[in-house]
């Protein structure tokens, strides 16, 4: 196990792609740089963890995603055993 010492070195010395991005509108900016600060982690080790993380994710087919719409649509929330939304409003209104 005396090359995991090495690992991260061996890692640094790969070559790496370059990507550049032009014309990020600064919301989207700053929200990045923001989500960067509070992982602890530059602004490109941030983009490239939520781009690995969309790869991961995968793109889904018009069939899946109409699945999943109806899906949603035929979704009984008293039958999960949630409240109603009527009872909600008025135990917050009566509150």
């Amino acid at each position: 196990m005396k090359w995991l010492h090495f690992a991260p070195m061996f890692l640094y010395l790969q070559a790496m792609s370059i990507l550049h991005v032009r014309n990020v509108p600064e919301e989207i900016y700053v929200a990045l740089s923001e989500r960067a600060r509070r992982s602890h982690r530059s602004l490109s080790a941030e983009v490239i963890a939520l781009l690995g993380q969309a790869l991961e994710r995968g793109e889904r087919s018009v069939g899946e995603i109409l699945a999943a719409i109806e899906a949603r649509r035929k979704f009984q929330p008293a039958a999960a055993g949630a409240p109603s939304s009527l009872e909600l409003l008025r135990e917050d209104r009566d509150a």
